[in-house]
């Protein structure tokens, strides 16, 4: 896992030494993402350059260092992330006569282009990747991200140069770059609390869709493509088997990918909760594992968010050695401030601070961490689904215009109704989770009840100032009509949530760390095969992850997984009330909002005093507003809304000293 930047400028008069302190610069702001080591390479006359941090995870000598020259002398790549296929690849090089001098999957990488082409190459890839590439005979530059999004790769152009790197920090520190705010997102940010890609905070700087491939010559404007679709494999269900025999399938392609994410040299463990998940990666990495597997979960002092007793029972079961972090709510409040400023864009998930303190833990005893990310929306386990399919089928019951009446009555009638009516939502309904109600009563067809159950404010556009439009920016997540509804409902969340939140939640938080973290239920292949299935093997009898339940009893008896899962967040809530209040006042204070012109400071101060009081509880969507702020006030020169260039370039020299 690394930290990689780039970029290719058409201005003649750059010279080499102006070039690699740039450069160097650049990828400095990335040193917690490869703190092992760094590397830089140059093409003065094409006006290249390219920048490498390593956290060396396969060989570990120099011999795999970055940016690094294919063979042939034609390729020059910067490249994070794993190729987990890189030994089957290897062997067919080997046979082709290709020879190898060392042990890393990049030089892999590099002899499959020169062997097949970088498209063809990237095509046989398994795994989780940002790659950069320079092509010395074609002078061309050539981006490429993973089929899942699992690292993150921005991209950019400002005058006669295009830019990339895998933060926006990065880019942040490069003084030709006068970055401006990219408003027109604002709305779907509020919307979902995460910037939805492509688009990016800043205008002009975009987020490379997952699946493409972007290249570019000097003086031409880039292109991309995409060269794998996600939406192909979500129409393909063609499965003609048993259930059981797709449980044997999965289970079996589902074992394949974990033992290729335990190749390392380096120490490898697993994160732990309390779901059927992290149980499943961590059972099927612990038959696999010749020694016994490192395993870590959070345990929380408030029973209501705790699952550590079960991860320590399944823990026991496998034969793990098991590390448990007990975290009581003043260690997460103490935490908040650099969760939210760990992100290079706003982002609004509140689980990002457990996943921190979680990804330190685990980095004092391994580099390298299996996660069950992905399993949620592979295998239909949020409880947004059957929410949405429920709803829908009630609503059609009711007569034409009833149900729209019936959310102005809960508009209305306020609490006491939407107590007596709802059997969707649950507790403190007061506030947020009524105007949802509402609006779901008024909903038409499962694609905007989902909407509604994905949105943290309902109306964006009341929450911004005068003049700004709160659905500016399009959502690029689109409906996809043609499929089954639950399908639907995956496609979006694997398209815009898995991304933009879940996949950059982590990658953020482990980085940060200098954590690896790999994701087998993540492997193209195995999300091929699932989307093969019919429905009912991922939701069941409003059960959800038929599929993989039924895997895991296979390696553990249901007793010790099959239990509500309780979720990973904190009760940011009630912390907005107490310990975070004086925090919350300065960043919601009227004036500072007004100043800025951002946010309707007038509807941002109801909702604050409503939920400071107690009277309705808006924690997710002062939340958003909460964490753009504190954002926006780590890297802002005083009074303007532009990143303070000076001192960021202090600190990128001060990091870059020897």
């Amino acid at each position: 896992m690394c930290g990689i930047a780039g970029f290719l400028d058409n201005t003649p008069t750059r010279s080499e030494s102006t070039l690699a302190a740039e450069i160097e610069v650049i990828a400095s702001a990335m040193t917690h993402r490869g703190p092992d080591a760094k590397g830089r390479w140059i093409d003065e006359r094409c006006g290249v350059a390219l920048g490498h941090r390593r956290l060396s995870i396969l060989d570990l000598s120099g011999n795999a260092a970055q940016p690094m020259r294919s063979a042939d002398g034609r390729y020059v790549c910067v490249f994070n992330g794993e190729i987990f296929n890189f030994l089957e690849l290897r062997a067919e090089l080997e046979a082709a006569g290709h020879r190898f001098r060392s042990r890393s999957d990049t030089e892999v990488l590099l002899a499959s282009c020169a062997q097949w082409g970088i498209e063809e190459a990237v095509r046989r890839f398994v795994g989780m990747f940002a790659i950069g590439i320079w092509d010395c005979d074609e002078r061309r530059l050539v981006l490429v991200r993973d089929r899942l999004g699992v690292k993150p790769l921005y991209w950019g152009r400002y005058g006669g140069r295009l830019f990339f790197a895998s933060e926006l920090d990065a880019l942040r520190r490069d003084r030709h770059w006068s970055p401006r705010l990219n408003t027109a997102v604002l709305g779907n940010y509020l919307r979902y609390g995460y910037v939805p890609g492509p688009e990016s905070i800043y205008e002009g700087v975009f987020k490379l869709p997952p699946g493409h491939i972007l290249s570019c010559r000097a003086g031409t404007e880039p292109e991309i493509e995409a060269y794998w679709r996600l939406e192909e494999a979500a129409r393909a269900a063609s499965w003609r088997g048993s259930d059981a025999e797709a449980v044997e399938a999965f289970d079996s392609l589902a074992q394949d990918t974990v033992r290729r994410r335990l190749v390392s040299d380096v120490p490898v463990g697993a994160f732990l909760s309390g779901g059927v998940d992290s149980a499943f990666v961590v059972a099927t990495a612990s038959a696999a594992s010749p020694a016994p597997l490192r395993t870590f979960t959070v345990g929380f002092s408030d029973p209501r968010y705790d699952e550590s007793e079960r991860a320590r029972v399944v823990a026991r079961s496998l034969g793990a050695e098991h590390t448990e972090l007990r975290v009581e709510a003043g260690d997460l409040v103490d935490l908040v401030p650099e969760a939210i400023t760990i992100h290079d864009e706003p982002f609004a998930d509140y689980s990002q601070i457990p996943t921190l303190l979680l990804c330190r833990a685990a980095r004092r005893h391994v580099t390298v961490a299996l996660s069950g990310d992905g399993g949620d929306e592979l295998l239909a386990g949020y409880a947004t689904y059957p929410r949405t399919l429920a709803a829908a089928r009630r609503l059609r019951f009711l007569p034409a215009g009833s149900s729209r009446a019936a959310g102005a009555l809960c508009r209305m009638a306020g609490r006491p109704l939407a107590a007596a009516a709802d059997g969707l939502l649950h507790r403190d309904l007061a506030g947020a989770r009524c105007e949802r109600l509402a609006r779901i009563c008024a909903a038409r067809g499962e694609r905007e009840i989902f909407q509604v159950l994905s949105s943290l404010w309902q109306d964006p556009s009341a929450a911004l100032a005068a003049g700004r439009d709160g659905d500016a920016a399009p959502d690029r997540s689109r409906w996809a009509p043609e499929l089954p509804a639950l399908r639907a409902m995956q496609l979006a969340d694997f398209r815009r949530y898995l991304p933009d939140d879940i996949l950059t939640k982590v990658d953020r938080a482990s980085m940060a760390a200098s954590l690896e973290v790999r994701t087998p239920l993540l492997d193209h292949r195995l999300v091929e095969l699932v989307w093969r299935f019919p429905d009912h093997l991922k939701l069941r009898a409003g059960r959800s992850k038929w599929l993989l339940r039924q895997a895991l009893a296979r390696h553990l008896p249901a007793r010790l997984h099959d239990a509500p899962k309780r979720g990973f967040t904190p009760p940011i809530g009630e912390w907005l009330r107490v310990e975070l209040r004086d925090w919350a006042e300065a960043l919601l204070d009227p004036a500072r909002l007004r100043r800025e012109g951002r946010f309707d400071a007038a509807t941002i101060g109801a909702l604050w005093r409503q939920h400071r009081d107690g009277k309705a509880n808006w924690e997710r969507q002062l939340w958003t507003i909460l964490a753009f702020e504190a954002w926006l006030g780590k890297w802002r020169a005083p009074g303007t809304d532009r990143p303070d260039t000076d001192r960021i370039a202090g600190a990128a020299v001060a990091a870059a000293a020897p």
